[in-house]
């Protein structure tokens, strides 16, 4: 065992050949901390000015007190959190259960963030909120329903669902992120392989198309990922892919061996059914999520999902109320009046308190690279006036995004 800031970390997952890819040597972590530490503010000033804009701070004010260590992230008062439930208990019973503990979950947090407890006096019961979440996602994944798809398959048995993934989870890549938003930098990325959506202009096409594209990880070596990012210096721990909510099972369960006070970031399409959603509400401090369209058929053509304004905005409406939230919006070419302002109208009817990062990163990738006859709309990037309509139409709407949007 190597002892990394206080915590005690297995060097069997770093002595692993397999893992060279993306996992530096336990021990010489903390260095490295020092060196990512001085770089990303040098890197990235605006990651340390970005926190002086009031309005950043009420924005993100529960993300920002656990960054400061005033208040911890909130898997940690969930491990806490005592339940008793048998694994022959009916899946209607336990989240029924779920749901009586989800209240009571949110006022033991309270009680901690007002002062009444502590996390340090609180035990740790022989089964836990965080358990009982477990059993329900392995639920989910023995006929896959963790995304809206909800196509059945047997991950646990081998199956590959619409995702393309069986029930092994693979990490492309795990780094310390400096191009996200200001707020979030340095990020501690990982980025799993599969994905729910079929985007002909995917950026990360050669990890969402290609599940096998990475290393399988079990939970506890997940959990020992996260905990080098953050003793590297990581602000947050941002899971992302591909999409991270195909992977729901092992991250749930790396959290068993987690115990460190850093925020917990879900980086996602959004897809996810109302079951998953009910597991992260409790976990996730800070979502990232992206609102790429505006209507159904633009989502059906460009990404082959079905319901999909229904889908994610029942999703990001979910998280709105009991989270903080940076809502990504790629502005696609050709797409302001059918995608960028209904999703940006829906935002300011719906979600006023978000952050929302007006991107104007989309370049022609992927299928659309490959074969732009077949997709003449989205062949180019965004031009300098499309961009302004789309600030202009925000800024008039009240919408927060200049300090996330670059």
């Amino acid at each position: 065992m190597i002892n990394i800031n206080g915590y005690l970390i297995s060097n069997s997952l770093t002595k692993s050949c397999r893992h060279a890819r993306y996992i530096n040597w336990a021990a010489k972590s903390t260095l490295i901390g020092v060196y990512q530490r001085a770089m990303w503010r040098l890197l990235r000033p605006d990651a340390i000015y970005v926190w002086r804009d009031e309005e950043v701070r009420e924005r993100l004010s529960h993300y920002y007190a656990v960054l400061k260590g005033e208040r911890p992230a909130k898997y940690l008062v969930v491990k806490r959190i005592e339940v008793e439930y048998s694994e022959n208990d009916g899946e209607e019973e336990l989240w029924r259960l779920h749901d009586e503990k989800s209240r009571e979950f949110r006022e033991t947090y309270e009680d901690v963030v007002e002062g009444v407890k502590a996390l340090e006096d609180m035990r740790r019961p022989k089964r836990s909120f965080l358990d009982l979440k477990i059993e329900l996602v392995k639920r989910l994944v023995k006929e896959c329903k963790l995304c809206e798809w909800r196509c059945g398959a047997k991950r646990l048995e081998g199956q590959r669902g619409v995702c393309g993934l069986d029930a092994t989870v693979r990490v492309a890549s795990a780094f310390l992120h400096m191009g996200e938003e200001a707020p979030l930098v340095p990020s501690g990325t990982i980025f799993f392989t599969g994905c729910s959506f079929k985007c002909v202009y995917c950026q990360n096409w050669d990890i969402s198309t290609d599940p096998l594209n990475g290393i399988s990880v079990t939970p506890k070596e997940l959990a020992q990922i996260a905990v080098r990012l953050y003793a590297e210096g990581a602000k947050n721990i941002n899971y992302v892919g591909g999409n991270p909510d195909q992977q729901l099972h092992v991250i749930i369960e790396s959290l068993r061996y987690m115990e460190v006070n850093v925020p917990l970031l879900w980086n996602s399409n959004m897809y996810m059914t109302e079951e998953s959603m009910k597991i992260l509400l409790d976990v996730i401090d800070i979502w990232l999520p992206d609102f790429k369209y505006g209507n159904d058929e633009c989502a059906k053509r460009l990404s082959k999902v079905p319901r999909y304004f229904e889908v994610v905005s029942r999703n990001h409406k979910l998280a709105c109320k009991e989270g903080d939230m940076i809502i990504r919006h790629l502005v696609l070419p050709n797409h302001i009046e059918c995608c960028t302002k209904p999703v940006l109208r829906w935002i300011a009817q719906n979600c006023p308190r978000a952050l929302v990062n007006i991107m104007d990163q989309y370049r022609p990738e992927h299928l659309v690279y490959l074969h732009p006859e077949k997709y003449p709309d989205i062949a180019r990037r965004p031009t300098t006036d499309e961009m302004r309509e789309a600030f202009e139409y925000a800024e008039a709407l009240g919408i927060c995004y200049k300090p996330v949007s670059r």
